[in-house]
């Protein structure tokens, strides 16, 4: 177990810097651990592992050979708290623990932790379905991941439908279809959902389908190319035809697919590019000889940190929640590699292999990704100078006390008063900040349907008293600079009250109107003890907030359609104690439909399978309640 070490007074009160780090050399042994920098206001300014704490410690205490960021963190430490530990790998997790908790500002941070999606192969179902999935793999079947973004599953969902006609609908969907939807008909479905296909040749497609995913794209092409001469030769020239439309579709893909490299199986291409005092990390995922895409990231540098120390942060911070692959091929080599191994292979369960190639077809894969990473970087450099401008201009056409660095938009959505939904999108210097979008289901039942006013009360009633609970010191960068609202001088109003009413009144507001007219380009707006203005029509700062105010509403538009199709597909199944989607699934495929189930006998409702005694009368009572 970790040991704490209080906040530990150093030798001479008042003392700072290399001094200060100095007279904490006496009271620390070579134990593995965790040390805190701290400023004068007890803020964290560093986290740091060590395998020997002392050792470590007093490569702070020399007075020179240090990079500008390092000896810019030292010259501000006034104190230093230590925890112990007993190994080296534990030393490591809790580092990264406490920088994702305290956001140090002088660690490598990585922001951007939104998980992965997978494909699906579910093994719930006699006929299983192929779907994308995100998150916790708890639902039983085949996963095949990660995919760098959904459109890149999208992509080879397309390609799978193509080739393996496997079905993407829900199982209950599939339940309650008695004649063949438009994926049957455009060549995208086997249609098992009404028995065009039987259960083992299905099962011959999803085993072709896992050959592909797996990477063996030229096994399936033979299989498929003998199946096709043995319809032929057997004169079934229907099944020969579709055979061949098969081939061809994945012999397209195959060809879309030239870039992939024949010598890596599995692997994750991770190159950091520095520039400026900004980073870019670039990770290209590769599994099955295919290549599922990449993403960038662009995490908090600490202040000018270099290359290896980003790429060894990013390691321990990105894997935190993902399974490792095999082989991890890197841009540049890291300090505590055998630390990091130790670490990735526990979280893997199986050994993982670091690389920094030089030569071959993975020194190339790496090159191609390093690219990317100092292109991707170029061009957010570049939108960040202009977000800056249009920031600073914000600042000064609404007289803000400075330039605002997190603005809040909120934006309702409902027809007619039903399925309303709130939103919250959030933007700053480096543009829509969308892992900190929120959505609020509108819970109040007092409200009129349709009171804009009331939701709008009800969303900043939540998010602020939310804050305020979380953090009453208003110390982290969850508190909005500026807020925009959606509407004019009353929705402005309504909200005023409502801060004020729980105690926060120094947060900026200004209600974004549409003017008399309502066209777009004559917007109003409103501010609290001012009387109403706009900007000038070619006004780069009128486009900006036109975007923001535009995004709110995609937001809150695709809550409201998603609740709307949501409580569209519900039925009174869902509302019964103890039914399940097994057991949903299973009263539908023997009814017919939820209104079937609801007039079913007891009898009836005990032969069905996976329904009890006990369950047939609790779900014949809900439907006949008896007073």
């Amino acid at each position: 177990m970790p040991t704490d070490s209080p906040l530990s007074e150093p030798a001479s009160p008042g003392l700072t810097g290399y001094a200060l780090i100095q007279s904490y050399l006496k009271t620390l042994d070579s134990s593995p651990g965790v040390y805190r920098m701290l400023n004068t206001a007890n803020e964290v300014l560093y986290v740091g592992k060590a395998r020997n704490l002392k050792a470590r410690v007093s490569n702070y205490a020399r007075p020179s050979g240090h990079s500008g960021r390092i000896a810019r963190m030292i010259r501000e430490t006034a104190s230093m708290m230590f925890l112990t530990v007993r190994t080296e790998t534990e030393a490591l997790l809790l580092e990264q623990n406490l920088i994702k908790q305290l956001k140090p500002r002088y660690n490598v941070l990585l922001r951007d932790d939104k998980s992965f999606p997978n494909i699906l192969l579910s093994r719930e179902h006699r006929f299983p379905q192929i779907k994308k999935h995100r998150g916790k793999r708890s639902e039983k079947g085949s996963y095949y991941g990660p995919f760098a973004s959904a459109g890149a599953v999208n992509r080879t969902l397309n390609q799978l439908q193509r080739v393996f006609l496997l079905r993407t609908c829900t199982d209950s969907t599939f339940e309650s279809r008695t004649r063949p939807c438009l994926l049957f008909q455009i060549k995208r479905c086997s249609a098992p959902c009404v028995g065009y296909i039987s259960e083992p040749d299905y099962d011959a497609l999803i085993e072709d389908a896992q050959r592909f995913l797996e990477g063996k794209s030229t096994a399936v092409q033979t299989h498929l190319a003998e199946e096709m001469a043995q319809a032929s030769a057997a004169l079934e020239f229907e099944r020969a035809a579709a055979l061949r439309d098969r081939i061809k579709a994945l012999t397209q893909v195959q060809s879309a697919q030239g870039i992939n490299p024949r010598g890596v199986e599995e692997a994750d291409v991770i190159a950091v590019h520095v520039e400026g005092g900004q980073a870019c990390v670039q990770v290209f995922f590769i599994r099955g000889h295919q290549s599922w895409g990449n993403r960038d990231f662009y995490p908090r540098t600490g202040a000018g940190a270099e290359e290896a120390e980003i790429i060894e942060a990013f390691l321990a911070q990105f894997y935190d929640d993902k399974v490792p692959p095999r082989l991890i091929l890197l841009s540049h080599g890291i300090e505590d590699e055998d630390l990091t191994l130790d670490l990735l292979a526990e979280r893997a369960g199986r050994r993982v292999e670091l690389a920094v190639p030089q030569r071959g077809e993975k020194a190339e894969l790496v090159e191609n990704a390093l690219r990317n990473a100092r292109e991707s970087l170029a061009r957010k450099m570049a939108e960040s100078a202009t977000q800056s401008r249009l920031l600073d201009g914000l600042a000064e056409a609404f007289d803000l006390p400075g330039t605002p660095k997190r603005i809040e938009v909120y934006d309702n959505s409902h027809i007619m008063g039903t399925n309303a939904v709130g939103g919250m999108i959030v933007a700053g210097p480096d543009g829509f900040i969308k892992s900190q979008y929120r959505k609020f289901n509108i819970k109040g039942t007092e409200i009129t349907p349709g009171d804009d006013f009331g939701m709008m009360k009800e969303v900043l009633t939540r998010r602020f008293e939310r804050l305020l609970k979380e953090d009453p010191d208003r110390t982290s960068e969850a508190w909005p600079d500026l807020l925009l609202i959606d509407g004019g001088a009353g929705q402005v109003s309504a909200v005023h009250e409502i801060l004020a009413g729980l105690g926060v009144e120094d947060v900026p507001m200004v209600g974004v109107a549409k003017g008399v007219d309502r066209d777009l380009g004559k917007e109003e707006f409103h501010r609290i003890g001012e009387r109403p203005f706009a900007l000038p029509h070619n006004s780069p700062v009128l486009y900006f907030i036109q975007r923001l105010r535009d995004e709110a509403h995609r937001w809150a538009i695709g809550a409201h359609r998603q609740k709307r199709a949501k409580a569209v597909s519900a039925t009174p199944l869902d509302d019964i104690p103890g039914v399940g989607a097994t057991r949903k699934r299973a009263l539908l495929a023997h009814f017919g439909s939820a209104k079937a189930v609801s007039r079913a006998g007891l009898a009836d409702l005990k032969a069905v399978d996976g329904i009890s005694e006990t369950m047939a009368q609790t779900i014949y009572d809900y439907f006949h309640d008896r007073g």
